[in-house]
């Protein structure tokens, strides 16, 4: 009995309805037990029961000799229901509450189950304590009996409305046709429409193509899906008719379509329901499902069946829609970038972009490659504020207003000054972030200028990845709008095998995240990947674009410099030790070190490593750049080291004669003690110092007066 069914009165109920001595009591009791209720006077102090004939004859005791006490009643009970009629009792008691009811079960001596219903008040004396309990016992089956169907009517309801609910709540998240074919097909898909199988065909034009399979299915066998517009086959039948069918056996579908009559041994379900796939009175497609019981397909389950299509065809016309929005979207951007990078000489270029799936709501993200005079190009990447077709727009004018002030010679720092008043003349409230960098691969000249926007990374022959520190500017019309139009330009030195990598903020941010937890992910995948800039190119797009999802457009560059090994008998190897790098030194010592054991040429790794370390010391103190470290093999006439330090000072080291107390100036006496030959050689705007280590050689010293010390 539930809470809310009907309690006893809280008077006490009157002594047995019939006094044993009386001459008529069996004739009371049979009368009484018709009705199938009784009463009850339980005195709890006493340990007495006392039940009027009616009740007894509910729990099947004979009157005449039942013996007034609880425990006889109980003993007609199995010991689970005797067990639960218990706890349901000590519960009401311990608990304070005045009354209670339960049902439970009692065998009859005809084998019968019968449901009996106590309903009962606790009556208490003034210190609280139960002292009697009355009320009233009933034979409760065909209350039970109606009870179970009713229940069972409303669990059938409950699944139903499941059904429905879950499918919904799937496919509410399924933004394409993909995903609308993955919702009913992927795991729980079948279980959410409580089928054994599905097949869902799409017209397209005047041609039906069946999408997605799934359990078992008719146009799975031998591909009968691929039967097109038909009429001979159940799914174009209910595409061309715009009429459900339901059929209730195998018998049924072959008599209905003959033509799958030769595959009927081969179907596993035993009842099919096939139904049209209609929005906005359009027809879509059709969708069959399949079950393995048999199902007479009653009203509840014909709607049921009915209201799935519904929801599927409202999906797929949302996904369609969407799908069309989404071609339409990447088209437009496709126009706007580049339709094909150019090849450069010394080196290879890479670029991705990947479109956030957001609809029609494309993004500014963009990349450039414009060729430039002295055999220079430049190297663009960029995102205008906003994921609209303005963005798109306003980013297709900006790419060709900085291609052209490029094109005509002018400075990094000016292109962007101009491209920045170009883009606050514009009718617009919007600014945009890039890095642009001209590029002479002939000497690896980088000179880069930011606006707003990420600094390149540069990977080493070795690996390490660098975050060089270059200097910005305010973000693209902003900066015009505050009259502060500077952008510094930064000077790096590509060495032949590094990779230069430009990116958009889609590809670092990660959602939830601090931004340094995604770049440092871009970082490590830089280091860990493939050296060449397609490959690398292709690993960052996989790896971090299905890493942060599809929230943001990303636009990505690689641009690798050709590396320079040299021949098999005369390697050589470039390094790039940047000033503001506290680990490059040591890096490099190790570098040589490392290069030398696998030349074969171990004995000179300890001379080449203590020059080496002078070298880059004297540049990293004396001057205001990095330096660009050579380690070559020179086979004639003899095998020996070649090692040059470049940097970009125009003065040169002078010899010195330092005292006993001095800290400096003992670098050429060094480099004159352990190389075999060493001298300085001009280098653009710039000087190297070589040396080489090896057997003796004739000497050639060159030296010029120089402000510079070693």
């Amino acid at each position: 009995m539930t809470d809310h069914d009907q309690q006893p009165s809280t008077s006490v109920p009157p002594r047995p309805l019939i006094e044993k001595s009386h001459n008529g009591e069996i004739a009371t009791a049979q009368r009484l037990a018709m009705n199938r209720m009784g009463s009850f006077d339980w005195d709890v102090e006493a340990g007495t029961l006392d039940m009027d004939d009616a009740g007894l004859l509910v729990f099947g005791l004979d009157p005449r000799t039942f013996d007034s006490r609880p425990e006889t009643v109980l003993d007609r009970l199995e010991q689970s229901e005797r067990t639960r009629l218990d706890a349901a009792i000590d519960e009401a008691v311990k608990s304070g509450r005045s009354s209670y009811s339960v049902h439970f079960r009692v065998p009859t001596d005809d084998g019968r189950e019968q449901w009996t219903h106590i309903q009962a008040r606790i009556l208490r004396s003034d210190d609280g304590r139960e002292h009697r309990i009355v009320g009233v016992v009933q034979d409760a089956t065909a209350e039970v009996t109606h009870s179970a169907f009713v229940l069972d009517l409303e669990k059938r309801r409950q699944r139903q409305t499941s059904i429905v609910e879950r499918t919904t709540s799937a496919l509410s998240r399924a933004v394409t046709v993909d995903d609308v074919t993955a919702a009913l097909t992927g795991p729980g898909g079948l279980a959410r429409l409580g089928a054994d199988g599905l097949s869902l065909g799409l017209v397209e034009n005047t041609t039906l193509s069946v999408i997605a399979l799934s359990g078992d299915s008719a146009e799975a066998v031998d591909g009968l899906g691929d039967a097109g517009l038909d009429r001979r086959f159940p799914l174009a039948d209910t595409v061309l008719s715009g009429r459900p069918r339901f059929l209730t056996s195998v018998s049924a579908l072959t008599h209905r379509y003959p033509v799958l009559a030769p595959f009927a041994g081969r179907l596993k379900f035993r009842a099919a329901a096939y139904l049209p796939l209609v929005a906005q009175a359009r027809s879509l497609g059709t969708l069959a499902l399949f079950y393995r019981e048999n199902t007479s397909f009653n009203a509840d389950e014909r709607n049921l069946c009915l209201g799935l299509a519904a929801i599927v065809a409202q999906s797929l016309q949302r996904a369609k829609l969407f799908d069309e929005e989404r071609e339409f979207a990447t088209g437009l951007q496709s126009a706007m970038l580049p339709r094909r990078i150019q090849e450069i000489e010394g080196g290879e270029i890479a670029v991705r972009y990947h479109a956030a799936w957001s609809g029609r709501q494309v993004g500014g993200d963009w990349y450039d490659v414009i060729a430039l005079p002295k055999d220079r190009f430049g190297i663009v990447v960029g995102d205008v504020q906003g994921h609209d077709t303005h963005a798109a727009a306003i980013m297709g004018q900006l790419r060709i207003a900085l291609r052209a002030y490029a094109g005509e010679g002018h400075s990094p720092s000016t292109v962007l000054a101009r491209a920045s008043r170009f883009l606050a003349e514009l009718d617009t409230d919007r600014f945009a972030t890039c890095t642009y960098a001209q590029v002479d691969l002939a000497s690896g000249t980088v000179r880069v200028v930011r606006a707003g926007h990420f600094g390149p990374l540069i990977r080493h022959m070795d690996g390490r990845v660098g975050s060089p520190q270059v200097r910005g500017g305010m973000p693209l019309g902003i900066s015009t709008d505050f009259e502060d139009e500077e952008f510094p330009e930064t000077r790096l030195d590509l060495v032949p095998g590094e990779t230069l990598v430009l990116y958009t903020d889609g590809l670092v941010e990660e959602p939830g995240a601090d931004i340094d937890t995604g770049l440092q992910a871009l970082i490590n995948e830089v280091s860990a990947g493939p050296a060449s800039a397609q490959a690398l190119a292709d690993h960052l797009s996989d790896r971090l674009w299905e890493r942060w999802g599809s929230g943001d457009d990303v636009a990505l560059l690689v641009l690798r410099r050709s590396p320079d090994p040299g021949s098999p008998r005369a390697p050589r190897l470039h390094q790039y030790v940047h000033q503001a790098d506290p680990e490059g030194l040591s890096d490099a010592r190790n570098i040589v070190r490392q290069a030398l054991t696998d030349w074969d040429m171990a004995e000179l790794a300890d001379d080449a490593e203590l020059v080496t370390g002078e070298l880059l010391v004297n540049v990293l103190l004396h001057t205001e750049g990095g330096a660009v470290l050579t380690l070559e093999v020179l086979p004639e006439p003899v095998r020996r080291v070649r090692l040059s330090v470049q940097d970009r000072s125009s003065a040169w080291p002078r010899r010195r004669s330092p005292g006993e107390t001095a800290t400096s100036g003992r670098g050429l006496l060094l480099l004159d003690a352990v190389a075999t030959r060493w001298g300085i050689e001009p280098r653009g705007e710039g000087k190297a110092v070589w040396c080489e280590i090896g057997p003796s050689v004739p000497t050639v010293v060159t030296a010029r007066p120089a402000a510079q010390q070693v």
